[in-house]
């Protein structure tokens, strides 16, 4: 086998959405030639499959600085740092003249299969380190190609592997048959084709987290217009409420993501929405005409509904890294010494620290898993965070240690432990305090079986209209694409429930 020079190899990055095309500025501005392998048709390729979404971070927020950079020599201007873009804004206005200004450096159709050593699987010790690394690669008209690399930034995200709605982490009996009726995404209700899917309907929107709070807040919207008379939505929680659930409204440092709860218990509170608390779903079984009844592993069945959207969290798709030595997290699937950091079952939101290409290093020097993918099954990944990584990652490659540890990032607090987020109007208020201060009024729900109670509690300010999702990253595959941490469902409120 006649493997290049360590020393003429690219680094390889996985992805071209938001945070492995900053990597790849990264790493150039540091005169480190990168080679991005995608396995869409275009950048952000992930990120258009929620272009209906919008930010809730700013774009202010959402531009990496050695992108900006970068593109700034093409002639490149930046949106207005203070307006709200959607997924679709940011992938059209930003990533695709970011990947345009990267020329033959990114390749498309590209679908990273498997990664290891050049001649070594992950057993083998014997003169390991000197090895490149080689990626296995399918093209989109079938062709196979091994791709040399002196390091690899896995930035393939979560987008493609979305939790099931199943209590304990695998699919519920019966959800595989009822298919048909369920989307692990927020749906675009701007498409007639889909609004007619749930326009009148009776749509179970299983999760607790931003995304689910979005979908609610769409239906909401639906069942408020013309066209959308009778739509109604079943909130199923694995929890009960508290006032942590709706996050921490106008003490949220991001304004729009505040806004996303409220807007929730907004719909909730004027009846487009009931809930019902402590439903763990175990199967979904079939009335005569076909709709699904959801089963929780208490023996409660609800109602039959007409559709089921399961916004229960993303998980990162490990199988082409197998060949590797790399240390995760027994819970979260993060890299170990990154999962103490982001835990959802101890972290308060908004504390993460900043955290580098250590945190982010595994026992295969050389490899790091970046953006919302380094996070395994925990949400509440901005884009920010994914930029700092990239930038300490980029720093280490490149041999300056120096730079690549002195990680500063603060982030905003934040008043849920949820994935994406909702829009809203920008000139909402920005609140000072954090996560568990000023949360939402506390309400009671019913938890009868079959369908629910409703809220007695009084409503915030509603959100407006919606969008949502992250300001969170989003990246598309080399083998799995991403929007980050954009559309997962928290498991709790930051300050427990």
């Amino acid at each position: 086998m006649n493997v290049p020079p360590y020393i003429d190899l690219p680094v390889v990055v996985i992805g071209a959405g938001p945070v492995g095309l900053a990597a790849a500025a990264h790493l150039l501005d540091r005169g480190i030639e990168p080679l991005v392998l995608e396995a869409g048709h275009a950048a952000g390729a992930a990120v258009r499959e929620w272009s209906h979404v919008r930010l809730f971070s700013t774009w202010g927020e959402v531009v990496d600085p050695a992108a900006e950079k970068l593109l700034a020599s093409s002639g490149w201007v930046k949106p207005d740092p203070a307006t709200y873009p959607s997924g679709g804004d940011w992938a059209d206005l930003y990533l695709r003249p970011l990947a345009d200004a990267l020329g033959e450096r990114v390749r498309y159709d590209t679908r990273v299969t498997g990664v290891s050593r050049a001649g070594r699987d992950r057993v083998v010790d014997a003169d390991r380190e000197s090895r490149p690394f080689a990626l296995h690669v399918s093209h989109a008209d079938g062709r196979e190609e091994r791709v040399y690399a002196r390091a690899v930034i896995d930035a393939s995200g979560t987008w493609t592997t979305p939790s099931p709605a199943g209590a304990d982490g695998l699919p519920a009996l019966g959800e595989k048959a009822a298919e048909a009726r369920i989307t692990y995404r927020v749906p675009d209700l701007r498409d007639p084709a889909v609004r007619a899917r749930y326009a009148g309907r009776r749509t179970a929107v299983v999760g607790s987290g931003a995304s689910a709070f979005t979908a609610l807040a769409h239906l909401a919207d639906l069942a408020t217009s013309d066209d959308g008379a009778g739509t109604k939505a079943v909130w199923v929680l694995r929890r009960g409420i508290s006032g942590s659930t709706f996050g921490g409204g106008e003490a949220d440092q991001l304004p729009a993501r505040g806004a996303l709860g409220l807007a929730a218990k907004a719909a909730v509170d004027d009846g487009h929405a009931d809930a019902v608390t402590g439903f763990r779903t175990v199967a979904f079984e079939r009335v005569a005409d076909g709709r699904p009844v959801l089963v929780g592993e208490d023996g409660r069945r609800l109602d039959p509904v007409d559709e089921v959207i399961v916004l229960t969290g993303f998980r990162p798709a490990l199988t082409f890294l197998d060949e590797l030595r790399l240390h995760l997290d027994e819970r979260l699937q993060a890299p170990v010494a990154l999962a103490p950091l982001i835990d959802p079952n101890q972290h308060s939101c908004g504390t993460v620290p900043p955290h580098g290409h250590r945190e982010l290093s595994h026992p295969e020097k050389g490899v790091y898993l970046v953006g919302m993918k380094s996070y395994g099954r925990a949400p509440t990944f901005l884009a920010m965070t994914g930029y700092e990584q990239v930038r300490s990652v980029a720093a280490a490659i490149a041999g300056d240690l120096e730079s690549a540890d002195r990680v500063e990032l603060t982030l905003p607090e934040t008043g849920v432990c949820g994935g994406a987020g909702l829009f809203d109007a920008p000139d909402a208020a920005e609140g000072d305090g954090g996560c568990c201060t000023t949360a939402p009024q506390l309400i009671q729900l019913g938890t009868s079986a079959g369908t629910v109670g409703t809220s007695a509690g009084t409503v915030g300010t509603s959100a407006g209209t919606v969008g949502t999702s992250a300001g969170t990253v989003g990246t598309s595959a080399g083998t799995v694409g991403t929007s980050a941490g954009t559309e997962g469902a928290s498991s709790g409120g930051c300050c427990g429930s």
